[in-house]
Order: C-alpha cells, then structure tokens, then sequence
C-alpha cells in the first residue's frame, strides 16, 4: 500500500511537472528545505485534532508556493502551502514527537527534513505555540500568486483514476473582508493559444446558496463574496471551466473543495435546564448518579466544540461546600464527600457551568437539582423496651401485647417500614408477632393453647427491623415481654376422647357396657366431676354419674336407623364443680354385633299372571339381619297354595319363583309363603295374585260376571280370615 502511494505520488509529481510547472531550466538555485530540522513548539501534552503547528519551507527554484508534501507520521498533514496539521488528537507521552516530512523537487528528486513538537513550559514562552524557523500561516486567503492550472490533455500518458486532484482549500468563517476575497487563479495551460473564459458551477455558485463563489469571466479570480458560516455549511464542492473564445477548445472541468474552517462563535447549550437527579444519602465518595449535557454548534474535532463541566456552586453549603464534583469531559456528577442526610439536607441546587475550548472558551450555566433519597440509616426504636402481662391460658389468637416504634427514615418507605422477630423465650413456638396496621407497631398473639398447668411465665426477647436492609452497622432495638399466664377453669378431658366398644345387640337391659371417665386438667383445684348422658338417639343408657359406669337401659337394635355401618354413637358429658362450671365432652361408640332377629320377608306383596303358559313370577326377599344369619334361603308353601301353586328358589337361593301347577279360573288368590333364613328362622308371607284368563306374559284381565266373581270375592275373605286366626295361633304358641 506505501508503495502505490509513493508511484501514485511520482506520477502526479511527474504531471506537474510535465503540464503545470514547465521544465525548470538550469540555474544555479538548489531545491531544498530551508533546514534539516524544524521545532514546534507547545504549551500542552494534549493536542487536538486540526489543531495548525506552522509551516514547513521548501524552495522549488522555480517561483512556486504550493507543492506536494508527504508525511511519515499518519497522525500529521501537510498541505501544498507547508502548512502542518493534526488529523487526529494526538498526546504528547513522553513530551516531544519527531517525524519526517518528505517532498520532491521537479527534477523527482527527493528531500526531507525533520520535525519535532516539543511541549514548552509557560516560562519559556508566554504568549503563544511557536514554530522555529517556520512562520504561522495566515488562513484568512490564499496567496495571490498562486494558480490552479487546468491539467493538460495527452494521449501519450495515462491518467490516474481518480484524475487530477486539487488540495482543498480552507477558508475561516466569519471573515469580515472586505468583500470579495480572492481564493486563486485559476488558469488554463491553452490561454497561451488562444483567449479563454471561466466559469464556475456547483454548490455555492449556481446552486444554493448561489452567488457565494464567483469568478471573473476572463481572468479566471475566484473569489468568496461574503462571510462563510460552517455551522451553516462545512464545505463547498465547485466546478472550474475553462473554454475558447471564439474558439472550439475547452479543458476537463476541474473540482476544487473549500472547507470552512471553524471559529468559536457558539456557546454550549444544555440539552435540558433544570437537570433532575436522586442520590441516596448513603451513596459512598465517587458514586456517580447522574450526568449533565451540553452541546456546542461548533466543530466537534476542534477545540471550538469540545466542551467542559465545572461546578461553581452548591446549596445549600452543609455539611460541606463540596458535597459533589462533576466530570469535566462527561458532565457526570458524583458524590464528593461524606455526610448527606436526607433528614437534614433533602435537596441541593448546583450551579453547573458548560465551557467550550476545553474550558477557554465560550460559558454557559444550567442548573442541576438533586433529590437524596432516603436510605435506612436510622434503626426503629421500642418506644418501650420492657412490657409485663397477663393471658388466659388456652386461648389461640388472643393479643398478648402491642409494640411501639418510631423511625426516623422517610415515612412509608421501605427504611422506615418495620417487622419483627422473637428471638428467645419461645422454643415451642407459642406465640406469633406480626406488624400491626401502622407499619410501626409490633402485635404478639398467642399461635398455641397456653397451659397454667405446665408453664406459667414465658419471657419474650423481641427485635424490631426495617423492612430494607440497615445501611451500615446499626444497632437493632430490643424488647422484653413477660408473659403471665392466668389459670381458667378447664373442662375435664376424656381419655380417649372416643372410646369404641363391642357388644352384642341382644345384650340384656342393665348389662354394664363400660366405665367411661374423665380427668380434671386443673390439678391445682379439687373439684368433683359428674356424668351425664349427652345424646342417646335411642336412649339405650344409662350412667353412673359418680363412676361413670354405663349399662344398657332399653334392648339395643343392630337394624335401628341410628347404626350406620353397626355402631351407634353417644355422648357422654363431665361436668366439674368449680365456680363456672364447665363440661367436658366424650364420645362412646357401641359396634354392635348381629344376632338373628330378624325372619325373611317377601317384598312383593300384589301379583298378575296368566292362567296359561306364563313365565313364572320372581318374588325378591329381604332379612334386615347380615351374614351369616340372612341367606341361602329356602321356601315352603302353606294351607290350600301347596294344592294350586308351585314355589322354587333361583338359583342364588335370595328369590322365589311362583307360578301356577295348572290351568286356574280366573280370579284373586292369597297365596301363602313360608320362608326360612340360612339358620331356619322363618316368616309367613302372604301374596295376593290376580289370575287373568290370557296366555303367556301379555296379562290381560276381561270383566267376570258378577255371580262368579261375587263368589271369587267370598272364598277370598274366607281364606283371609282363615289366614288371620292361623297367624294369631301361631304367635301365642
């Protein structure tokens, strides 16, 4: 790549010489830097980028003022007038930089001399950066001796791509004139062939802001007829034309770029005035919480635009006038000092002063206001710090005592907001402490049964927080709770409190069931306890209610409604003596075991069949006793049925098949059943069956004549009758 750069600049060395400067004819002139080193003297170790160093000298022998420079540091540039620049910013580390500046003379010869910047202390020169040897240039104009030349047409050479290339120039804005300033000549190689005019295109001739370049038609002056502004417009593209008067001829329109250079006619604006920060008042020394900002129409790249923070006040003063410093390059404000306390000091207003030229310049003044936000510095405090009370015992939830703090952090925040914690006294873990509605109140509650008979004093250690972490080692506050507890009148307690029972339900009237007694948990107390029955569904007890002995009063009944699953539930009740006297509750539960009490019955009790080709009729049975005294059961039939009807077991033995042995008349018939149990207990049940003269399981009755059916009717209340005084036999024996 340096390389290319070094044949790219032989090449343009090489036009120049061959279409603008001419062939030097000899002379006893040498071509030549002015002296083998130069000096460049500074007043700081940092410099900015375009900041102007001076000039180089180079005497070309052939009247010429602008020429090609090259220089071997990247970081400086060189322009056709000798004039050195900064690129970019550039920091003196060690005091002093050297490089080379290179050019070459029209013969291609090459020359160079050395350049050192060199930081000089105030008392070695007071005024102003000073160039040994070289002369400050003056940026104002060009030289009114210097030409552009159009370049000059040629098949025999190749042209670069990017074809002939102009230095740009550099106009101040805000010249005062007078108007119009000459810039350059611009001339064509042709003028000495025949007249030629000039014109001038582009931004700031024929376009906007038109009429700002011009350039006389026949000489070829251009001139800037009034003051530049860069903040306006930072460089101009134009167009130089040559061609022939009266003349077909005309040179390859020429580019030249004007850069405005920079003044500082513009002060630093903040982007906002007031600025409005929050800082916590336990912020440490160097915490940053907020940045000012300012901006500056000016270059950026030059000391005109590069701006600087100060602080110039600070209220109020207290603790200490320099509570905060500010970044000069970022605007950032952070904290200085030590001592903000947000109940002292809740607001500071700063006084914030923006200087353009690092601080040189232009000022202006804004203002920053910052908040401090409350931190939890300030540890919650019992207002007392010892407490003794009284609680009955055996209370859950029952308020024990109520804790008052005060803070001196911000109300409602987090810092003044406090909770609590039992920190001894508790180890079975009796009581609960919670914060109260006032966020400053603790509440101790009972979470457990006190007990007088087991422990009667608890001493409670109890410490009050913040519900945001305490800033710093902060001693926390402590209370005492002596906690008295009152002894009440217990109620006696069962043991169990349900006690279960087996027993048979057959078991005789004043059979003794159980002793079922209770215990008086006031053991400090004589009291006599009593027993009575609570609830008895059937009221088949009865108590001792001195021993608590209970005995069955009336015969017990496993199929009662009041067994679920064989037991019956009772309560028994243990009333004490004492001044309140108070009761005691037990459960007794009697599983009652089955005995066979209960004959089997047929459910169905109404019937219709047909005398011919019928399905037999299934009767279902129920023995309200269990296994093993229920089923299989067996059946017989009674009296005249065994002459007219037929009665088989299903197959599980729990039904009966009924059904006709022959063609029967129509009418209504008692059919009477005997049915034994698994252990030979039996019932008789009587079926009323209507016979309808129909075939198979369609049962349909016709009307029968009155006569028939008159005597159908009789025969039936006989037989009933009949039936009623065998049953009434039957019981007395």
């Amino acid at each position: 790549m340096e390389t290319m750069k070094f044949v790219q600049l032989g090449f343009i060395i090489f036009l120049c010489k061959a279409f603008v400067c001419g062939f030097a004819e000899e002379s006893s002139c040498t071509p030549g830097f002015e002296s083998e080193l130069l000096v460049f003297k500074v007043h700081r170790d940092h410099l900015h980028q375009g900041k102007r160093l001076g000039r180089v000298i180079f005497n070309t022998c052939d009247g010429r003022t602008r020429m090609l420079f090259q220089s071997s540091d990247k970081w400086f540039d060189v322009d056709t007038d000798g004039t050195v620049t900064l690129k970019r910013q550039v920091t003196l580390h060690e005091g002093h930089k050297v490089f080379s500046v290179h050019a070459w003379d029209s013969s291609g010869k090459k020359h160079t001399v050395s350049v050192r910047v060199e930081r000089v202390h105030h008392h070695e020169d007071h005024h102003m950066d000073t160039v040994m040897n070289i002369s400050s240039p003056q940026m104002e104009s060009h030289s009114d001796d210097l030409i552009l030349m159009f370049p000059k047409s040629s098949t025999g050479l190749k042209r670069a791509k990017r074809g002939w290339v102009i230095p740009p120039f550099r106009v101040l804005e805000n010249s005062r004139g007078p108007f119009p300033i000459k810039l350059v000549q611009i001339k064509s190689e042709k003028s000495s062939e025949a007249q030629m005019q000039y014109s001038i295109t582009g931004e700031g001739a024929d376009l906007d802001p038109k009429g700002t370049f011009i350039i006389e038609t026949f000489s070829g002056n251009l001139f800037v007829t009034r003051p530049l502004d860069r903040e306006r417009k930072a460089s101009y593209r134009i167009i130089a034309h040559a061609t022939g008067v009266d003349v077909n001829i005309e040179d390859k329109p020429m580019e030249i770029i004007v850069h405005v250079l920079d003044q500082n006619d513009n002060y630093p604006v903040f982007t906002q005035n007031p600025f409005n920060g929050n800082v916590p008042e336990a912020a440490e020394i160097g915490h940053e919480f907020m940045t000012v900002t300012a901006t500056d129409a000016d270059d950026p790249n030059t000391d005109n635009g590069v701006i600087s923070y100060s602080i110039v006040k600070q209220d109020p003063e207290l603790p200490k006038p320099n509570m905060f410093e500010i970044n000069s390059v970022t605007g950032g404000i952070r904290v200085n000092s030590v001592g903000l306390d947000k109940e002292k000091w809740s607001k500071y207003t700063l006084t914030v002063v923006a200087t353009d030229m690092e601080g040189r310049g232009y000022s202006t003044t804004g203002t920053a206001v910052i908040t401090v936000t409350d931190s939890n510095d300030n540890a919650p405090q019992f207002e007392q710090t010892s407490q003794t009370v009284s609680v009955p015992e055996n209370k859950v939830g029952a308020v024990v005592a109520k804790l008052a703090v005060t803070d001196e952090d911000e109300e409602g925040s987090p810092a003044w907001s406090t909770k609590y914690r039992i920190i001894s006294g508790d180890k079975g873990g009796f009581f609960n402490v919670s914060t109260g509605p006032s966020r400053l109140e603790g509440i101790i509650t009972t979470a457990k049964p006190l007990d007088f008979e087991k422990n009667k004093q608890y001493i409670l250690s109890v410490i009050v927080e913040n519900d945001e972490p305490f800033v710093g080692a902060l001693a926390t506050s402590t209370a005492t709770v002596t906690v008295n507890v009152e002894d009440v009148n217990e109620p006696p307690e069962f043991n169990p409190k349900e006690k279960i029972i087996y027993k048979p339900e057959d078991s005789p009237i004043d059979t003794e069931l159980v002793s079922y007694t209770a215990t008086d948990p006031d053991i400090g107390k004589s009291q006599k306890i009593m027993y009575k029955i609570g609830n008895d569904p059937e009221g088949w007890l009865s108590v001792n209610q001195d021993t608590g002995l209970i005995k069955v009063r009336k015969l017990m009944d496993r199929e009662s409604s009041s067994v679920k699953d064989d037991k019956y539930r009772a309560i028994i009740l243990a009333v004490d003596d004492g001044d309140a006297p108070a009761t005691g509750t037990g459960t007794l539960i009697i599983e009652l075991s089955d005995v066979n009490d209960n004959a089997p019955v047929i459910n169905e009790r109404i019937i219709k069949i047909c005398n011919r080709g019928s399905t037999p009729v299934l009767l279902s049975i129920t023995d309200k006793d269990g296994p093993p005294y229920a089923g299989p059961f067996t059946v017989e039939t009674q009296g005249e049925t065994s002459e007219n009807w037929s009665a088989t077991m299903n197959e599980t033995s729990t039904g009966v098949f009924l059904k006709p042995k022959f063609t029967l008349e129509q009418g209504d018939y008692n059919v009477i059943l005997r049915v034994f149990d698994n252990h030979r207990l039996s019932q008789d049940s009587t079926i009323q069956a209507s016979v309808c003269d129909c075939e198979g399981d369609d049962v349909q009755c016709t009307d029968c004549e009155k006569a028939s059916c008159s005597a159908s009717n009789a025969a039936i209340n006989i037989a009933n009758i009949a039936h009623i005084v065998f049953v009434f036999y039957f019981i007395i024996l």
